[in-house]
């Protein structure tokens, strides 16, 4: 990487760049309100289903009263002997539940937990029916969020100016000269401690650039002790939930002293009792608040109860105002108890767009994001307002942000600020981790080569495993191959239209893939330890119904990110006669799918159709040159 590179990822006029960014919100916004009209007005159940963001024919199965005082309510298919279809709604996605058909007002929530044949919603309310449909909502209030950040960062003075300029291009980023003697908590590799180290160093900005399986997060967490054990305190943030409660768990067990914010739904069950609600709910003042607005209620009830008797003519109006000040009493401890409870930790962990209002005057000396290139840049300048320096962690070769308005991704809002500032100081603010602690080398070389200048290097633990490895696997010819390619080009294989839908499937690979699978579970390989990728919708949902009931994982690239299994099949699906990709020609997409296996990758895809792209093409080559590349011919499949 050149030092400073000024293309399309820089812009010069800093002030036209923050401008832009208000726009491509606008436009994300129209985009999304857009596809949410669409879907809610598709009346066949089949056809609204097929986005993966709708749920349809729902019952209310049981709610309870959750943390955080929010109603948890679940939702199950009303004919309990359909299955959940699959669906793109996670935990922490916020949603609309109507009724089923719609008629009258919806109600908003946050699903806070699914199963494989649930769904549970964090919401006040729920609309009067016996039937009802969940969709995904558009998420507004992040937006506005985001909108603010910026809007308030274009014309910032002091830190936040100074770090605009940095990010901008427009002032150089300083480190310090400092020879640190750091006592690492954890065994790190060389590249590993260099790249805390730098961080720590930097005055302004720093990215730990972490390509698949090199122990991003965990370097991540090391930073962060080390820095509170230099006396800083700490806002950790990633885009996502998942990889926030990744930070927090990580932090937890090395004794760090952390605080969740966000919505309780949004939190992994399992740590709920690290969130800012769980903590202050078992504070001595938030306790004494609770019972101080239960005897609030029971004054406003005895000021509107209607009796025989004749109080005094000011009576009701003292019992409301008596109530009144409970309730003001009340909320003054309920925020000492929050006060206390933030007060008290050295690391705050929240998404890139938490509640401003609860960090009120508070400062930090270190921000950190994690998988800082799956936000949009708006979303980075949220934290920025709070810290002095900030450290980016992530991997731009990876998943780009997800970017619905094609026109905003065009103009550049698909472009992370860490793929920005990457490409505008290079060496200058990044250290890259060089070891991958996951995959069989034949596995990493093919990405090490095409995305990370042939750097990494397989560690000894990992370099040379395979399936015959694990307990209770065969060790012969199928089991020791590690990656394979499958060519079904010439076998009129080809891809197909699910029925009243927009997504592509290939049922021919699918039944590929059954034959794939088998083999390995023959083998002695546990369902538990395969994934399947399809890079389409309509092919995970094929496929799905193909091995149902084996406990098999099947999903998209994006549903993989950050995951690994010991085996992953990839099922290619385009099969074309004018050898059109889609959206396979993104790279980084694919470096994503290819860098989930452990110890065995088989690709099924069709060269001919696929070939046109140099990157197949080379990757044909890698696995032809290994010997292992073999054709659908091959297989007896009736």
């Amino acid at each position: 990487m050149s030092s400073r590179r000024r293309n399309k990822f820089t812009n010069p006029d800093s002030e036209k760049h923050f401008v832009d960014m208000a726009c491509w919100l606008a436009m994300e916004s129209q985009a999304e309100v857009k596809r949410m009209e669409e879907r809610r007005r598709k009346r066949n159940e089949a056809d609204a289903e097929k986005s993966g963001e709708t749920i349809l024919d729902l019952a209310v199965t049981d709610h309870v009263v959750g943390l955080g005082g929010h109603k948890l309510v679940t939702f199950q298919r009303r004919k309990q002997n359909l299955p959940m279809p699959w669906h793109r709604l996670r935990v922490g996605s916020p949603v609309v539940v109507s009724s089923f058909p719609i008629k009258g007002p919806s109600e908003s929530g946050v699903v806070s937990a699914k199963r494989k044949d649930s769904l549970q919603i964090a919401m006040n309310r729920w609309p009067e029916s016996e039937a009802f449909r969940v969709d995904l909502a558009a998420d507004e209030v992040t937006r506005q969020r985001q909108l603010r950040a910026i809007t308030n960062t274009k014309d910032a003075k002091g830190r936040l100016g100074k770090l605009r300029d940095i990010l901008m291009g427009e002032r150089e980023p300083v480190f310090s000269k400092a020879d640190f003697n750091l006592d690492f908590r954890t065994q790190l590799n060389d590249a590993q401690q260099r790249a805390v180290e730098f961080a720590l160093s930097a005055e302004d900005i720093a990215i730990i650039h972490g390509p698949p399986g090199t122990g991003k997060t965990t370097t991540v967490v090391e930073l962060i002790c080390q820095a509170v054990e230099m006396g800083d305190r700490v806002f950790a943030c990633a885009p996502s939930n998942t990889a926030v409660d990744n930070l927090l768990k990580k932090l937890a067990d090395m004794g760090q002293r952390v605080v969740r914010l966000g919505h309780p739904a949004r939190i992994s069950e399992q740590l709920r009792s690290m969130s800012l609600d769980g903590m202050v709910e078992n504070d001595e003042n938030s306790v004494i608040a609770k019972e101080m607005r239960h005897e609030a209620e029971q004054l406003f009830r005895k000021a509107d109860r209607w009796t025989r008797s004749k109080p005094g003519r000011d009576h009701r109006s003292d019992l409301r105002k008596e109530a009144k000040q409970l309730l003001y009493s009340a909320k003054l401890l309920e925020r000492q108890a929050i006060e206390a409870v933030l007060d008290q930790a050295d690391v705050i962990c929240a998404t890139t767009t938490f509640n401003e209002d609860l960090i009120g005057d508070r400062r930090f000396e270190t921000a950190v994001i994690d998988e800082a290139c799956q936000s949009t840049e708006p979303g980075c300048w949220v934290p920025l307002r709070f810290c002095h320096r900030v450290i980016l962690a992530g991997d731009h070769m990876q998943l780009p942000p997800t970017v619905l308005s094609k026109e905003a991704a065009d103009e550049g809002f698909a472009i992370s600020m860490m793929e920005r500032e990457i490409h505008l100081w290079g060496d200058n603010i990044t250290r890259r981790l060089d070891v991958q602690y996951r995959m069989n080398r034949a596995i990493m070389d093919f990405s090490s080569e095409q995305f990370y200048d042939g750097d990494l290097v397989a560690d000894a633990s990992v370099e040379e495993h395979m399936l015959g490895d694990l307990p209770d696997v065969q060790d012969d010819y199928f089991t020791q191959q590690i990656v394979t390619f499958i060519d079904s080009a010439g076998a009129s294989w080809d891809e197909e239209l699910e029925p009243q839908g927009l997504s592509k499937r290939n049922p021919q690979e699918a039944k590929l893939v059954l034959h794939q699978v088998q083999q390995l579970h023959d083998a002695g390989v546990a369902y538990r330890d395969i994934a399947v990728i399809a890079p389409y919708a309509a092919q995970v949902r094929l496929l799905r119904d193909l091995f149902e009931g084996r406990g098999l994982e099947i999903d998209t690239v994006d549903g993989f990110q950050g995951r690994e299994k010991e085996v992953v099949v990839i099922s290619l699906v385009r099969s074309n006669a004018i050898n059109e990709i889609g959206f396979l020609s993104d790279r980084r997409r694919m470096n994503v799918a290819l860098t989930r296996a452990r110890r065995k990758l088989i690709v099924i895809g069709d060269s001919a159709t696929l070939g046109v792209n140099d990157f197949y093409g080379q990757f044909f080559d890698y696995v032809e040159a290994r010997g292992t590349y073999q054709t659908v011919w091959e297989f007896d499949l009736d």
